[in-house]
């Protein structure tokens, strides 16, 4: 009994959260086309990889983004490494400028994630129409990115909490 105490059980599961969470996310690829919003959409894998890798956080590890890609390419139907080989320029980029920075700001990590975004969409859209021949409509990526950097800061005040009580 004494294993599921605060330092136990609960307190690894809690740990290991942000890994469940992006694994439970790329299972159900998750849309809004119930509620009738045709205009809206947004990748929350690439907010959730972006802060946890920007953050250095120890149980993020890149293998298990690696295959949450996989995973989300078999579930989508794109062809298998398309979403790895973006889950994997967002871990590098984020390395990147983990490195390179002194003092982090968010306003400034924010616009680097806008930047990450849109070139990752920017080479999934030409991988996947130029080699694949897929009919993609431009204005759905374009889309995607707007909200995927308007929803970054929201999930950024709650990852940072989350972090705050990781760490206490």
């Amino acid at each position: 009994m004494a294993s599921l105490t605060s330092k136990g059980t609960f307190s690894k599961i809690y740990s290991w959260l942000p890994i469940l969470i992006l694994f439970v996310s790329v299972l159900n690829e998750f849309d809004f086309n119930y509620l009738n919003l045709e205009y809206f959409s947004f990748n929350f894998p690439f907010i959730l990889i972006f802060f946890f890798s920007l953050k250095d956080f120890k149980h993020f590890d890149y293998f298990l983004v690696f295959m949450a890609g996989l995973i989300n390419d078999t579930v989508v139907g794109l062809p298998l490494g398309i979403s790895s080989l973006s889950y994997m320029i967002i871990c590098i980029s984020t390395s990147y400028l983990r490195n390179i920075t002194i003092r982090p700001h968010p306003i400034k990590d924010w616009f680097f994630f806008l930047f990450i975004i849109s070139l990752i969409n920017s080479i999934n859209y030409s991988i996947l129409t130029l080699f694949f021949s897929y009919t993609l409509i431009l204005e759905n990526y374009l889309i995607n990115n707007f909200f995927t950097f308007l929803f970054y800061i929201v999930f950024f005040n709650i990852f940072k909490y989350y972090l705050k009580g990781v760490n206490d």
